[in-house]
C-alpha cells in the first residue's frame, strides 16, 4: 500500500507525444504494417491487398495494426514520416481492418432504435468499468489499481481528443452542447487543468510513467479495441451518431463510476493526485450527463432522426468493450496473474 503524499505543485510534464516510439508486432498483420512505417512513404500497393481476417476482429494482431494506423491522426511516432497519415495504400488497408472491426461490434450488439431506452438503462446497471471500479473499491489491491492505469492510459492519456473529430460533422444545438463538454474535458482553458494531464499526474502519483503511449506494449486487445472505436467512430462521419452514443454512456456512467474510484483509493491511501483526477471526474461528468443526453443526443436526433440506430450502436459498444476489458481483469486478477502482457516490475 502506498504512503499518502500532498500532491506536488509541479506538474507531470505532457511530453514524449511526438517521442512515442513504433511497438512490436503481434502477429503478421502488425509487423507488416509496421515494417511499412519504418520506411519513407509511399507504401507498396502490397498493403492495400493485405489479407485481413475477418474472424479476428478483437485480436490483438487486428487491433494493434489498427491502433498504430490511428496513431497516425493523432501525434504520431517519432521515427514514422507524418506524410503517412494521408498514404493511399496504408489508407487502403486501414479500410478493410475497420471494416472487420465494426462487422465484429454490429455482431456483439444487440441494435435497435430506442435511444431513450438504451440511456435509461445505463443509470440502473453498471456498464463496462463500473463493475471493475466496484471491484477495485471493494477488494482491490495496489497493484491490481496501478494496472488498471495502465490500461486506461492509452485512452486517458489522449481524453477527449478522439470526440473533437465529430464536431465538424454536426449543427446547432448538438454541436454548442458538445463544444461546451469538451470545453470541460480541456481544462477550461487551462493547460495544468487538461484531463490528460490530470491523468499524466496521476500516473506519477502512482509511480508510473506519465509519457504518451509508453504503455502500449503492456496492453492487451481489449485496452486498445476501447480506444479504437472511438477513433473509428469519429473518423467516419457515416458513424457520427455512433461516436455521439459512445461519448454519452461515457458520460452518464463516468460520475458514479468515479466515486466508486475515490473510495478506492483513498482506502489504499493513494496519492493526491490519483484521487484528484478521479474526484474531479465526480464533479464534472454528473453535470456533462444532463447536457449529453439531453443537448448533444437529443439536439441530434432532432436534426437527424435517422441516426438512432448509429447512437444505440455506439451506446451498446461502449457496454459491450467496456465489458469485455473488465472481464479481463478480473480473470487474470482472479488467478492471481497480471493482466497486462508486460507486467510491472515489483
Amino acid at each position: 500500500m502506498p504512503e499518502s503524499v500532498t500532491a506536488p505543485h509541479t506538474h507531470a510534464p505532457l511530453q514524449g507525444r511526438t517521442e512515442a516510439t513504433l511497438p512490436q508486432p503481434r502477429g503478421p498483420l502488425s509487423a507488416v504494417v509496421l515494417d511499412a512505417l519504418r520506411a519513407p512513404p509511399p507504401g507498396p500497393a502490397a498493403l492495400r491487398r493485405l489479407w485481413v481476417d475477418d474472424r479476428a476482429a478483437f485480436g490483438d494482431d487486428l487491433q494493434l495494426a489498427l491502433h498504430v494506423c490511428y496513431e497516425l491522426h493523432y501525434q504520431g511516432f517519432s521515427s514514422v514520416d507524418a506524410v503517412w497519415e494521408w498514404d493511399a495504400e496504408l489508407l487502403g488497408l486501414r479500410g478493410r481492418m475497420e471494416q472487420v472491426f465494426l462487422a465484429g461490434l454490429r455482431a456483439a450488439t444487440a441494435g435497435g432504435d430506442d435511444v431513450a431506452g438504451e440511456l435509461d438503462a445505463l443509470l440502473v446497471e453498471p456498464v463496462g468499468g463500473a463493475g471493475l471500479s466496484r471491484h477495485l473499491c471493494e477488494h482491490g489491491e495496489w497493484w491490481q489499481m496501478r494496472e488498471s492505469f495502465v490500461h486506461r492510459s492509452i485512452y486517458q492519456l489522449k481524453e477527449a481528443d478522439p470526440q473533437m473529430w465529430v464536431v465538424p460533422r454536426l449543427r446547432g444545438r448538438a454541436k454548442a452542447a458538445l463544444v461546451a463538454v469538451e470545453y470541460d474535458e480541456y481544462g477550461g482553458g487551462r493547460a495544468e487543468r487538461l484531463h490528460a494531464q490530470l491523468y499524466a499526474d496521476l500516473l506519477a502519483g502512482a509511480g508510473l510513467d506519465p509519457r504518451y503511449l509508453h504503455y502500449l506494449d503492456h496492453v492487451p486487445a481489449p485496452s486498445l479495441a476501447i480506444v479504437n472505436a472511438m477513433s473509428l467512430f469519429g473518423l467516419h462521419r457515416a458513424l457520427r451518431g455512433a461516436l455521439v452514443g459512445h461519448f454519452s454512456a461515457g458520460e452518464i456512467t463516468t460520475a458514479s463510476s468515479a466515486g466508486l474510484m475515490v473510495q478506492a483509493l483513498q482506502r489504499m491511501g493513494a496519492d493526491d493526485a490519483c484521487v484528484h483526477f478521479y474526484r474531479e471526474h465526480v464533479e464534472a461528468d454528473a453535470v456533462h450527463e444532463q447536457v449529453m443526453r439531453r443537448d448533444v443526443v437529443g439536439g441530434l436526433l432532432d436534426d437527424e432522426p435517422e441516426l438512432a440506430g448509429d447512437v444505440v450502436l455506439g451506446i451498446q459498444v461502449a457496454e459491450v468493450l467496456g465489458n469485455r476489458l473488465s472481464d479481463h481483469l478480473t480473470r487474470a486478477w482472479e488467478a492471481g496473474r497480471s493482466s497486462l502482457r508486460r507486467p510491472l516490475p515489483g
